[in-house]
């Protein structure tokens, strides 16, 4: 298949190198990062789009994900597929779908989970939102670049599925630290900790895959000096796309809201920027009721 690639990134590059190894003839665009082996660099977005079937999008936030969307459209092939697999809000992944289907394109927004170790590994999962078409052109490049697709409704359903998934994920993985921290001011051995609660009505894959105590469960960032595996901004972002759609859905999420808050001040007035979000456990640790 020919395909153009914008963003080649710390995700879009490994996620364009797979596809261009698979056999796929990639073309790919970045304002700064240089094309991975096997991609053809473009001088342009709109270069990299001409003439492609399907053309990825990999950007950092909607404004962005606008822009090249309208830089883009006016060069792709009609019937091709716009499929952008950015983190944004629900709101841009429609007007984006929107504005292919009035270029005679077709869209499917699809971001994805399993990070950068799952981009180079071509793990990923993709959740994806779109036409049932559109979603059947580009299921070949999945299999390539991921382990999972599932198509979750129409336009910006993908978008919703992220962020419900990611909202839970910083609200779990608060419990497990503030749990951990409380484990041990009680006494309680981090491993009898796991021992128990993994195999309990409170495991969750924050505490069985992704622990946050140092040496105890699967290896984690926590055994990497909480190196990020998935940053703790980066959930920032997520947990502040869910509350942008729970307020304009009229949507009550307290607790996802608690979770953004705690993560706001983590990144933006902590130590929290740069390291891996289950981080928040040394944070607690420090700290007592007041």
């Amino acid at each position: 298949m020919k395909v153009g690639f914008i963003g080649l990134g710390n995700m879009g590059a490994p996620m364009a190198a797979n596809l261009a190894a698979a056999g796929h003839a990639v073309t790919g665009f970045d304002l700064a990062a240089p094309c991975p082996e096997g991609v053809t660099a473009a001088a342009t977005a709109a270069e990299a789009a001409s003439g492609a079937e399907v053309v990825i999008t990999m950007l950092p936030n909607g404004e962005i994900l606008r822009r090249v969307a309208a830089e883009i459209h006016p060069a792709m092939q009609p019937g091709a597929v716009h499929l952008d697999c950015s983190t944004v809000d629900v709101d841009s992944a429609r007007a984006v779908a929107e504005a292919a289907a009035s270029a005679g394109l077709r869209a499917v927004d699809a971001p994805v989970s399993g990070g950068v170790g799952g981009a180079a590994a071509g793990t990923l999962t993709f959740m994806a939102g779109g036409a049932e078409d559109a979603f059947a052109t580009v299921a070949p490049l999945f299999e390539v670049m991921g382990q999972k697709a599932v198509h979750c409704g129409g336009p910006g359903a993908g978008q919703a599925a992220k962020i419900c998934n990611n909202m839970i994920l910083g609200i779990t993985m608060i419990g497990t630290c503030e749990a951990f921290a409380l484990a041990d001011k009680l006494g309680l051995d981090r491993q009898k900790m796991f021992d128990v609660v993994s195999t309990s009505s409170g495991y969750s894959w924050s505490m069985n895959a992704y622990c946050p105590a140092p040496g105890v469960g699967p290896t984690s960032p926590a055994d990497n000096g909480y190196k990020p595996g998935f940053a703790a901004e980066l959930m920032l972002k997520d947990l502040r796309l869910a509350q942008q759609a729970a307020e304009a859905a009229d949507a009550d999420t307290p607790l996802g809201l608690a979770a953004a808050r705690l993560y706001e001040t983590f990144v933006e007035q902590e130590d929290g920027k740069g390291m891996d979000f289950s981080a928040m456990l040394p944070r607690f640790e420090k700290r007592g009721r007041g």
